[in-house]
């Protein structure tokens, strides 16, 4: 099963996700079940916040990995959803 996670950063928190960038960088390609992801921007393209497509089989380990992820430990987010998500088109997995 795929899940969103959406995360949306505090304002003013560029810095906090710069000096966590290298351990959430980590932390995501060490993780099996990322299948896409990458920073949301604002004004003049700064990162804004996260998206990721993540593949589990609960949303409570979306949730536990989400909650887990170090800019979630350190209090980047303003915000977080985690949505269950049909991956419908463009879906490496899906035939035809």
């Amino acid at each position: 099963m795929h899940f969103i996670v959406y995360c949306k950063d505090k304002p003013d928190s560029l810095a906090l996700r710069m000096a966590n960038r290298e351990a959430h960088l980590a932390y995501v390609r060490g993780s099996d079940c990322v299948r896409i992801g990458g920073p949301i921007t604002g004004k003049g393209d700064e990162m804004a916040g996260s998206v990721l497509v993540l593949e589990l089989d609960t949303l409570d380990q979306a949730q536990q990995w989400s909650d887990n992820d170090p800019y979630a430990k350190a209090g980047l987010f303003q915000s977080v959803e985690i949505h269950p998500f049909r991956w419908s088109v463009g879906n490496p997995d899906q035939k035809g």
